[in-house]
């Protein structure tokens, strides 16, 4: 062997030649005479080659469609703007929003819940939904997970707050993608950037349950809030039969199943009693996300 500084391989660090061990006697490899091994050279080429035509690259991963990040039916104004750090990152607002839940923009593994104090992201958490692809939730006031939990779209994952480097209550969100923030797209549609535009989620309305409105026979009002100061936009006939997207705490109201704070969202704008709704439970529905 020559004499040099040498790496893993027999490859001479220095940029001396390679030392090869013939397993054929008959063939000898004179070092140093590159016609002697030239042969070799060509043979390692073509196979090379030929991994290179069975062995294609795997392709990319295709990104998870994320949903805007909070409960389904919710409408939030959303935030670009180019001295935002990172760029493309979104902050989301909408009145009276301290303490609002945050929910999972895409199924996925929760990787990171830390709380930086006063400082940068305050409280926030990280979801990894895999081919490097990654959301980050700021500014909370409060978790709702823990590391290493699975979640899927709609899980509440902590709650709006103004943690950190904040002037006030809202979520700070960001997609990235091995580390670097990209412009976020929610149902495979590009946000706006740059400016204000207004997001209605449709995160976890698959949860939606069914109940039957009961009132013992008279017609049950529609209000387009959670509680009788809200303008009445319908009326259900006893024994109709609805669709909960959502629930939310309102005005509180005694029913035919007792006293109870909670409304049911039926639609945009339309809002029923729970107390004179059958739902098989008493109090939220398991599954059914927060308005």
């Amino acid at each position: 062997m020559e004499t040099g500084s040498t790496a893993a391989g027999g490859r001479l660090v220095d940029g001396g030649s390679f030392c090869q061990h013939s397993t054929n006697p008959s063939k000898v490899i004179v070092l140093g005479d590159p016609m002697s091994y030239r042969p070799a050279r060509l043979a390692a080429a073509a196979l090379l080659a030929a991994a290179a035509v069975l062995l294609p690259a795997s392709p990319a991963l295709a990104a998870p469609t994320f949903k805007v990040p909070f409960p389904c039916g919710q409408a939030w104004s959303g935030q670009t703007r180019t001295d935002h750090s990172p760029a493309n990152a979104i902050d989301f607002n909408r009145t009276d929003d301290l303490g609002d839940p945050v929910v999972a923009s895409a199924p996925g593994t929760v990787d990171v819940v830390t709380n930086l104090g006063s400082t940068s992201y305050g409280r926030y958490v990280r979801i990894n939904h895999g081919g490097g692809y990654t959301t980050y939730y700021a500014h909370l006031n409060a978790f709702n997970v823990s590391v290493g939990q699975s979640v899927s779209y709609g899980r509440v994952i902590g709650y709006v707050g103004s943690s950190g480097n904040s002037t006030g209550p809202h979520l700070h969100y960001e997609q990235r993608l091995n580390g670097n923030d990209i412009q976020a797209r929610f149902n495979g549609t590009l946000a706006l950037y740059w400016g204000t535009r207004t997001y209605t989620s449709d995160n976890g309305c698959s949860g939606a349950a069914p109940g039957t409105v009961n009132t013992a026979g008279a017609p049950l009002t529609v209000r387009s809030g959670p509680g009788t100061t809200y303008a009445a936009v319908d009326s259900l006939p006893d024994g109709t039969h609805v669709s909960i997207a959502c629930q939310t705490t309102g005005e509180t109201i005694t029913g035919t199943y007792g006293t109870s704070n909670i409304w049911d969202r039926i639609g945009t704008g339309r809002y029923i009693a729970d107390a004179y709704v059958l739902t098989g439970y008493d109090g939220f529905i398991p599954g059914v996300p927060r308005c």
